[in-house]
């Protein structure tokens, strides 16, 4: 008895010294078992099963404890490499809407749920599937549908490819667009979709010489081929549509085209697409003009076997400004990049960093909060790339010097953030 008595005792101030109660410090506690029902379930209705359902981009289904048990291998070990789910954005360097990440926590209990076999526990405890708007456009029916008028027919093998489709438009008065929402034709191939304003009408002859039979014309890298005179944003997997920020819209002047580009990914047998954009038109008075702000670097020339390659570009806002969203844009020698402010007073705020880049998630990042960025701010960007035999992703082996390009083995530095002048109406303009 003296000796079970002592053991306590040794237990409870050893835990004491690591910073437990003594409460917490009971002899043969059981440690908690992670199930589905108690402490899985929730993490993948919240992070996975908007896009890991039936009918979405997904390739499987994460919905139920059948299906989240016979992929629980799967997601312990994408969620632990950081993999899934998609989100590149450092967390704490900038705060941004919809932060698509898990805590260590959340990662540690997928983990552990799948090495002990995946127990479901308690069935009556698991919470309800969660639903999602029945309507087929998530921000309700659309004021414009854009889409090819027929579909586009993707051969089984190759390289990705991007395709342009150019969309004539007939306005009479200028459109101010609030909202953009995507609707791949099929989601098997659609990577993602960006949608790009032409305002010179110059997309129009690059669909015409290409004429292989198909509508629109075929670009590499993330452009258009032309230099666009605007963007409408984009959309990728996990990406929700939203409106833009109470009187605030793009413009789209009469005569403008609209470019349609859609990353295709091959699956391995012939596939057709046909994806829709719905544009959304401002009801209300527009107060401010939605305008983006590209940063480009042209000077990308990349050695050979060149491990840290540094980039910098630095622009300095000449009107007071507020913005909204940023989005980074290398190819697949990208390493990271980083974007901060840097305001007259010498202050800094941070935009975004990515210190892993993968061409595969490219997202623009809406930040939680506008930012103010008063005339004389600096947005300031640095960018890292690696053109070494251990990029995994390098495209020639061996490597070679890689410059600015369209395609995709070529490389880019670019920054694009939405925003809007402050203290200026439209009815001044």
């Amino acid at each position: 008895m003296k000796f079970v008595a002592l053991s306590v005792v040794c237990v409870a101030a050893a835990s004491f010294l690591l910073g437990a109660s003594p409460k917490d410090a009971k002899l043969g506690a059981k440690k908690h078992t992670v199930t589905y029902a108690g402490d899985v379930a929730p993490i993948l209705n919240a992070k996975c099963v908007s896009c890991h359902r039936p009918g979405e981009v997904a390739p499987f289904s994460l919905e139920g404890y059948d299906n989240a048990k016979k992929w629980a291998t799967m997601t312990a070990n994408v969620t632990s490499k950081g993999i899934m789910p998609p989100w590149k954005a450092v967390h704490g360097f900038g705060e941004f809407r919809d932060e698509n990440r898990l805590t260590p926590e959340q990662i540690e209990a997928l983990r552990e749920w799948s090495a002990t076999g995946a127990p479901r526990g308690d069935r009556a405890k698991e919470p309800p599937t969660p639903s999602f708007a029945a309507s087929e456009w998530k921000l309700g029916k659309p004021d414009m549908i854009l889409q090819p008028s027929k579909p586009y027919k993707l051969g089984p093998e190759g390289p990705d490819l991007y395709r342009n489709y150019v969309i004539h438009t007939d306005f009479a008065e200028p459109k101010w667009i609030t909202a953009m929402e995507v609707k791949p034709g099929n989601k098997r191939i659609v990577h993602h979709v960006i949608t790009f304003l032409d305002g010179n009408r110059m997309a129009r002859s690059l669909e015409t010489k290409l004429a292989d039979g198909q509508e629109g014309y075929t670009s590499g890298g993330g452009g258009v081929g032309i230099v666009p005179t605007g963007s409408l944003g984009g959309w990728a997997p996990g990406l929700e549509a939203r409106q833009s920020p109470e009187g605030s819209a793009f413009l789209v002047k009469p005569g403008t085209d609209l470019i349609i580009q859609v990353h295709y990914h091959r699956d391995g047998k012939p596939e057709e697409d046909q994806t829709r954009v719905g544009l959304f038109f401002a009801k209300k008075p527009v107060q401010k003009e939605m305008n983006l702000l590209w940063l480009f670097n042209f000077g990308v020339n990349i050695p050979a076997g060149e491990k840290s390659y540094k980039l910098r570009r630095e622009f300095t806002l000449p009107v007071d400004a507020t913005l909204y969203s940023t989005m980074p844009h290398m190819h697949l020698l990208g390493h990271s990049m980083k974007a901060w402010l840097e305001l007259p007073d010498g202050t800094t705020k941070p935009l975004v960093y990515i210190d892993n880049w993968d061409f595969n998630w490219q997202f623009n990042y809406a930040f939680k909060q506008p930012i103010h960025a008063p005339k004389g701010t600096k947005e300031i960007v640095e960018a890292v790339y690696d053109n070494s035999p251990e990029n995994p992703r390098n495209p020639n082996s061996p490597p070679k010097r890689v410059t600015w390009g369209e395609e995709t083995t070529d490389e880019m530095f670019l920054l694009i953030t939405s925003y809007t002048r402050d203290g200026q109406s439209i009815a001044s303009r």
